[in-house]
């Protein structure tokens, strides 16, 4: 049996933002995204830090704490003194993210004697260049992970022994293991009552299969302990590497960095000519003298030119970085380790594999240059207690700082489900709202309605009324008469099955809202 070895060094965004400024490994570190902590130091969480904090409540908890902003080819620069560290003492390494690689235990182990050696002689490797590590081995790629975050060796055939009691959310801890909205299913499974990896596990794989998505079922042979991904027999279609000589030759990142986007692009029109995509790739380079330099990315998901040129760029750093005797590089090659078949894959809007999000953005970004950056704007979460305060728009490509935190309390706020869809602020129409005598209903000084709504007319048409909730009453910023909102809101079912939202404000009914 194949057995997996990993080696996790915990919290490395913000061990290489400690090391990239030489502080102080014993000195609290956070690393923030868009306002909000990702990543924290154990000295740090000591101190009551955790993720998804704002920065100013993060420092209120630690003020001696050190913040640096989220910066991935500082975390993949830094990382490749440890890849390199493992890798003389155990070849074929593979990363599947800076701070996270993994190899077969086989050989090493062999070598060394036992599993339980390797993993004291890789710990030692990576000690030596001053950095924490923590070593799993398992049958199982995802089971070595989950074991490596707690320092275990699970021995052969009992990865869903050791799997079962601990909770779902353990399988989609590891981003480059799963799928983005895996932790959406996770919460699902949660509210479905499924709420560790074992009871997941006890699962129909048919039931699975016929009712949640393809990563569902990656996930539950992950749960089963069974294998995952196995090698496809096939041997790989010939001709898919891509190489670039390099002249003048790289000694700059900057000009790497270019190249490498180059080489991702050609690599990725090779690969949809063949009908297939790339989850393992090999970076090579050679220098100079002749020396030739390769790492190999594991990825979950099959890469796009944007990942590819992102894996080449940080590699290409890494190396250009840390040559101490400062060789340039002469040659870089892209090699395809592992390919699926591209009909496997579900294609996206624009056909093609991995590639419609960046084909989108190329074109939205386009419409910004001919209309102006405010032309093109996206939605975020926000906090308030309407619809339309719910959602901050702004322009694509800012960050995405809600104008309000949705994490603070609401009081009084729209209960659940929100409307699928929000007219504007500045022209909602106005509706007509009867009781049965004919008469408009209103809200009072109280908050309750002065009559049920039976009717509702909208333009030239009428509906009957079948339906409702509320009023939910609205005072709000009373202490300013220009932003001061005093409505209330009713939900309405009407006879076709629609669902609205309605305002009440300065005696008309107004639709915030639709459902569906």
């Amino acid at each position: 049996m194949s057995r997996v070895l990993a080696l996790w060094c915990p919290d490395w965004p913000a061990v290489a933002a400690a090391a990239a400024v030489d502080l102080s490994p014993m000195l609290p570190v956070a690393v923030l995204d868009a306002g909000r902590v990702i990543t924290c130091s154990s000295p740090a969480r000591a101190e009551g830090v955790r993720r998804g904090l704002r920065r100013r409540e993060a420092q209120a908890r630690c003020p001696e704490l050190y913040v640096a902003m989220a910066d991935p080819d500082r975390d993949a620069r830094l990382f490749e003194p440890v890849a390199t560290a493992v890798d003389q003492v155990a070849p074929g390494v593979e990363i599947l993210r800076p701070g996270l690689l993994v190899l077969s235990a086989r050989g090493v182990s062999r070598y060394f004697g036992s599993e339980e050696a390797a993993a004291e002689r890789l710990i030692d490797a990576v000690s030596a260049v001053g950095i924490e590590g923590q070593v799993g081995v398992a049958d199982q790629l995802t089971t070595a992970v989950v074991a490596a975050r707690r320092g275990l060796l699970v021995p052969p055939s009992e990865s869903a022994k050791f799997l079962a009691p601990l909770p779902t959310a353990e399988l989609a801890a590891e981003p480059s293991l799963a799928a983005p909205d895996r932790g959406d299913f996770v919460d699902l499974l949660r509210r479905l009552g499924i709420r560790t990896i074992g009871a997941y596990a006890a699962l129909s794989p048919v039931d699975v299969a016929s009712r949640f998505g393809a990563d569902a079922v990656l996930m539950h042979r992950a749960a089963r302990g069974e294998p995952e991904r196995p090698p496809s027999s096939r041997p790989l279609p010939p001709d898919l590497d891509v190489d670039y000589e390099c002249d003048p030759p790289l000694e700059r990142v900057d000009a790497a960095a270019f190249i490498g986007r180059v080489l991702a692009e050609k690599l990725h029109q090779v690969l949809v000519n063949a009908g297939v995509a790339c989850t393992r790739l090999l970076v090579a380079a050679t220098t100079e003298s002749g020396e030739v330099l390769h790492r190999t990315w594991r990825c979950a998901e099959p890469l796009t030119p944007e990942s590819t040129a992102d894996r080449v760029r940080w590699q290409l750093d890494g190396w250009l970085a840390r040559r101490h005797h400062a060789q340039r590089v002469v040659r870089l090659r892209l090699e395809p380790v592992e390919v699926v078949v591209a009909g496997a894959l579900q294609l996206g809007l624009w056909g093609g594999v991995g590639e419609e999000e960046e084909r989108a953005r190329r074109a939205l970004v386009r419409v910004q240059g001919l209309l102006g950056g405010e032309a093109v704007q996206v939605g975020v979460v926000s906090g308030g207690r309407g619809p339309q305060e719910r959602i901050t728009l702004l322009p694509l490509g800012e960050e995405r700082v809600p104008a309000c935190d949705p994490a603070d309390p609401w009081p009084g706020s729209l209960p659940a489900p929100s409307p699928a869809a929000v007219f504007t602020a500045e022209q909602p129409p106005s509706v007509r709202v009867v009781d049965g005598a004919g008469q408009p209903v209103t809200v009072g000084e109280r908050g309750g309605l002065s009559a049920p709504p039976i009717r509702l007319g909208w333009g030239s048409r009428e509906w009957d009324v079948i339906g409702w909730a509320g009023p939910w009453q609205v005072d709000e910023r009373w202490w300013d008469p220009a932003a001061a909102l005093e409505a209330a809101r009713i939900q309405v079912v009407l006879e076709d099955s629609r669902a609205l939202l309605l305002l009440f404000r300065d005696s008309t009914w107004r639709v915030e809202g639709i459902y569906e």
